[in-house]
């Protein structure tokens, strides 16, 4: 079986620019939430997010091109050109049909949409952009980051809510182990900060509402924890095959070895309050990738900070592990980055990866006073140094749509 290898890694998050600064500021427990600045929320009864700061699409991509996509996409780009960088990727025309693009988003150009129909409330159907349908649409994150970087091989687009991002290394495994392709940029991308849908979430009671202590307001597994932080963002890794990264000596960060998918068959909402769905997942991960819950070290967890989904996560990972569950190390980039929809599963996996390389588990910021229902260890606070040979990346999603990926250390 050919396997799968992360050899490039980019970031466009609210904690840094790159791979590397996420990582510094992930496992300094530096939080990127703030009030809004993307627009003026005064209005609102949530008014703070995880903003990416100090993005210009112009340093990435051709300032024209830009022009012509939709915020999701750009931060998708950039992302991927990043990870290209990183591994040193350079495609010969006779490469570049087994090259591939899996870019998963939540929402895509959902901004797009909003604006536009603005513009038509207010000027008439004539001042609609003729740009708006190929901006807008979900798929162009990985069309984009096809046309930007000139893969010809498949361009795919999941949209699986808050699992979306996992989604799309299990389809760049697919694509490895099939013959498809022979390198992969895979991730997730979401950029949906606007009035309309933070006003539905906090009607939902799904955000926290501490506007005045936004560093403090994501707070997984924790007693006081009364909801998610809105985030942006976006993450890319090179998947790429274990032959072709050997050829041209590759470093690499970590093996992936697989995961799994389920579904909560429940409620457009709420996971399953037993967790059934989210083990399912988790247990089907790992007898896929041949381990066992003695083979995990860490899990990047799903952890929203929600009341249902941290409790509900917690009994997921007790049925999955069993007794393995209580020395494995957990923590949730939430707690820092906010909630990216469908880039955070990208972003567990780029923690994920990054806890195996550098054998650290992030910490989980905020949580000072721990829920007795949420009584795995999260590595609360500090980061930890410890051995990690595999990782589980979780993400679980309006819907009742579970992803789950695990890596682990390459021994070629």
């Amino acid at each position: 079986m050919t396997r799968a290898l992360v050899t490039g890694l980019g970031a466009i998050t609210p904690i840094g620019n790159t791979a590397e600064e996420f990582w510094n500021n992930l496992v300094n427990g530096v939080s990127g939430v703030t009030r809004i600045t993307r627009f003026d929320p005064s209005d609102l009864p949530v008014q703070i997010a995880a903003e990416v700061k100090d993005f210009e699409p112009g340093r990435y991509m051709d300032t024209k091109a830009a022009r012509r996509m939709s915020r999701f996409a750009q931060l998708a780009v950039a992302a991927a050109k990043l990870a290209a960088d990183d591994a040193g990727l350079k495609l010969t025309d006779e490469e570049r049909p087994r090259a591939a693009s899996s870019i998963a988003t939540g929402s895509g150009g959902a901004i797009d949409t909003m604006e536009e129909m603005q513009v038509l409330m207010e000027r008439g159907p004539a001042r609609v952009s003729p740009f708006y349908i190929p901006t807008m649409a979900p798929n162009m994150g990985a069309c984009q980051v096809s046309m930007t970087l000139g893969l010809r091989g498949p361009a795919l687009a999941s949209v699986a809510a808050c699992a979306s991002g996992l989604y799309s290394y299990i389809e760049a495994k697919m694509l490895i182990e099939t013959g498809q392709a022979d390198v992969v940029l895979a991730g997730g991308s979401e950029a949906a900060l606007h009035p309309l849908p933070i006003a539905a979430l906090a009607n939902m009671k799904a955000l926290s509402r501490r506007n005045d202590e936004p560093e403090r307001a994501c707070r997984p597994f924790d007693a006081d924890r009364d909801g998610f932080v809105f985030g942006e963002g976006a993450v890319v890794l090179v998947i790429e095959s274990e032959v072709r990264a050997k050829a041209r000596n590759a470093k690499v960060y970590a093996e992936l070895a697989g995961g799994a998918l389920s579904a909560d068959a429940y409620h457009i909402t709420a996971p399953r309050e037993d967790g059934t769905g989210a083990a399912q997942a988790m247990t089907q991960a790992m007898h896929n990738c041949g381990l066992t819950p003695a083979d995990i070290d860490y899990i990047a967890a799903h952890g929203t900070g929600t009341p249902l989904n941290d409790a509900s996560e917690t009994l997921a990972v007790k049925t999955a592990f069993g007794k393995d569950a209580e020395r494995l190390a957990l923590s949730s980039p939430k707690s820092m980055v906010g909630h990216l929809l469908g880039a955070a599963g990208a972003v567990g996996a780029l923690a994920a990866v990054k806890a195996i390389h550098e054998d650290v588990a992030p910490p989980t910021i905020n949580l000072e006073t721990p829920d007795p229902q949420c009584d795995l260890d999260y590595v609360p606070l500090k980061a930890r140094k410890m051995p990690i040979r595999a990782a589980m990346a979780n993400g679980f999603g309006f819907g009742g749509q579970n992803g789950c990926v695990v890596f682990r250390k390459y021994e070629g």
